[in-house]
């Protein structure tokens, strides 16, 4: 079975319901569009930090990692020096892996370059939506062809921590496509979304 019933009495994904936090990030954030750049350097940057750990301990901690990280405003964090790395690696309200740490501070510097380069961040992640009929059922695969080559591509341009499984949870959440089950009552509503949201290219 790919949904529950929700409190209201409506399906959603499945997963939304293991936890009790999930439920309203799938409902309004999951798989909405996103054009706004700092969100989106935010999900790659803590996705690649939800490595090996689950979604559940880092949306926990989201609020920390915004301040933290500035806000996910990626022209401060390009900025940021050795005395950053330490100050993060001891703040004990976010994931104190030094390697993740320093990968969204060089991630930050290479979306300067990317910006400069596409205009935005939007710009470039969007170019990377696949057609629908490329679009595997709901839910199916933890990879894509067009993760695969986000990934690819981000990793010629010197990001870090950006697998295909990382890129592909990005476009999942991000709305690069819409993986939401196909009985969720949540799909008709990102399907809306999606047609109201020209993304920059």
């Amino acid at each position: 079975m790919e949904t529950f019933i929700a409190p209201d009495g409506e399906p959603r994904c499945r997963w939304a319901g293991s936890a009790p936090e999930f439920l309203g990030y799938h409902d309004t954030e999951w798989g909405f569009p996103v054009v706004d750049d700092r969100r989106l350097l935010e999900k790659i940057s803590l996705e690649g930090f939800q490595s090996g750990l689950s979604w559940r301990t880092i949306l926990a901690k989201r609020e920390n990692f915004r301040t933290a990280f500035a806000g996910f405003d990626f022209h401060a964090i390009a900025d940021f020096a050795d005395d950053d790395v330490r100050r993060l690696v001891s703040n004990a309200g976010i994931v104190r892996h030094r390697g993740k740490i320093e990968a969204v501070i060089n991630n930050a510097r290479r979306a300067v370059e990317l910006e400069r380069e596409a205009g935005s961040l939007a710009a470039y992640f969007w170019r990377f939506e696949p057609d629908p009929s490329e679009v595997d059922p709901p839910q199916s695969v933890s990879t894509s062809p067009a993760s695969v080559t986000l990934s690819k591509d981000l990793k010629k341009r010197g990001w870090k921590f950006v697998g295909p499984t990382t890129a592909f949870a990005f476009m999942q959440a991000m709305g690069l496509i819409n993986d939401h089950a196909t009985e969720c009552s949540t799909r008709t509503l990102v399907r809306a979304a999606r047609t109201a949201v020209t993304p920059p290219r």
